[in-house]
């Protein structure tokens, strides 16, 4: 790896947090940072599903703190090729189906037509999936006779910022059945109900490990209140990658990669392969959640895709209920190497530099038909380290 950056100037970096504009196990924004503050973790993604809404609040809470902000964004979209071929890209259990950030979005947000709409499109198709698992998750309850149903409404109003995920409901649910039962054996009885009679595994003051167990067995595949996906509710890849394109981003691929048990998907167990298909579709920037991933494996995937030109980024997600540090690891708590947390700085000083050249209306990373200037790279990382460097020096002083 050619040094472009003095090792004593990284800073640690999570470039993919999810926040309650989409679901989050943070209460909000200002939780997100002040956590990050703490842990002295400078460089921050907000990386919400379909929206840019918290983009506002994200870059006013970063300079309360002197934080570098990242505007991303992320998608769930359709490889028709893929599908029709039976291969698991980063979903492994939907072929085809293909989970897309986009990095470094333009600030102030702005997304021109056709492209807004097909956004909004995506996002009204998304809230009415999971309106209508509220509605079987009623059903249910009625059968049983919980004496209680859940409000959708009351549910997008009081839990979201306008985004419903199935999260959502699980969270509601568990809420409700805590409201309605007070003793720990009425709870477990009850949820026990629900599941069919499986019971339930975790300790009931872990309302987070409780509320992936109701989503787990109501609200996935097989549950009782499961209701499959309408093909409207996924965009073409070509689609979504046009969409982050135009709203000043670098489409981002977010890699899986091993799982515990050191199983890859089809399209991610052959890296070469992997490769240069992101390329050939467009895409020059890849992502990785580190807690999912070995450490050998990370250093062995990123490592290769920093050297063949990519921009590589990693991030924490927190899109569960279960709150971690924002400060990165990977699997089983593993420290990140020195090598893992220069190439994840390298890559948010390219994202800082072409969101700042986009937001001065100039050409980014990327060109106007979305090629990355891979041979100038090592100038992105320049340009953006000088930005994150000035905005930690104000920090200092």
């Amino acid at each position: 790896m050619k040094k472009t950056v003095n090792q004593t100037d990284i800073v640690k970096v999570n470039a993919h947090l999810h926040t309650p504009y989409s679901f989050s196990a943070f209460s909000s924004i200002g939780q997100a940072l002040d956590m990050a503050e703490k842990e002295e973790v400078k460089i921050v993604g907000i990386n919400d599903f379909y929206t840019t809404d918290g983009y506002d609040e994200w870059a006013m809470e970063c300079a309360k703190r002197q934080l570098v902000p990242l505007f991303n964004i992320e998608f769930i979209s359709l490889q028709q090729d893929d599908q029709k071929a039976g291969i698991r890209v980063n979903d492994p259990q939907n072929p085809g189906r293909t989970y897309l950030s986009g990095k470094g979005l333009r600030y102030p947000a702005q997304l021109e037509q056709p492209y807004l709409s097909q956004l909004e499109t995506v996002r009204e198709e998304s809230n009415r999936h999971v309106a209508r698992m509220c509605e079987k998750l009623n059903q249910l309850l009625s059968t049983n006779e919980a004496g209680f149903t859940l409000d959708f409404s009351e549910i997008t109003k009081s839990l979201t910022k306008g985004i419903v995920r199935e999260r959502h409901l699980a969270k509601a649910l568990r809420m409700m059945v805590y409201e309605q039962f007070h003793t720990e054996k009425a709870i477990n009885d009850f949820l026990t109900g629900l599941f069919g009679g499986k019971t339930v595994q975790s300790t009931i003051t872990d309302h987070a490990a409780v509320e992936n167990e109701i989503r787990a067995n109501l609200l996935k595949s097989g549950g009782a209140a499961f209701v499959s996906e309408d093909p409207k509710a996924f965009l073409p890849m070509e689609t979504v990658r046009q969409i982050i394109l135009h709203s000043g981003g670098l489409p981002t691929y977010p890699f899986l990669a091993d799982d515990a048990k050191g199983g890859f998907t089809d399209f991610e167990k052959d890296k070469e392969k992997a490769a240069d298909i992101l390329k050939q579709r467009g895409i020059f920037s890849v992502e990785f959640i580190t807690t999912r991933n070995s450490l050998e494996v990370l250093e062995e995937y990123a490592g290769y895709f920093h050297d063949q030109g990519f921009v590589v980024t990693f991030g924490s997600e927190h899109n569960t209920p279960a709150m971690e540090p924002i400060t990165l690891f990977a699997r089983n708590n593993v420290p990140l190497s020195d090598r893992l947390k220069e190439i994840n700085y390298l890559g948010a000083c390219v994202i800082v530099a072409h969101q700042q050249l986009e937001k001065q209306v100039l050409q980014g990373y990327l060109d106007k038909n979305g090629v990355a200037d891979i041979s100038h790279r090592d100038e992105y990382i320049h340009l953006g380290d000088k930005i994150i460097k000035s905005v930690l020096k104000n920090d200092a002083t």
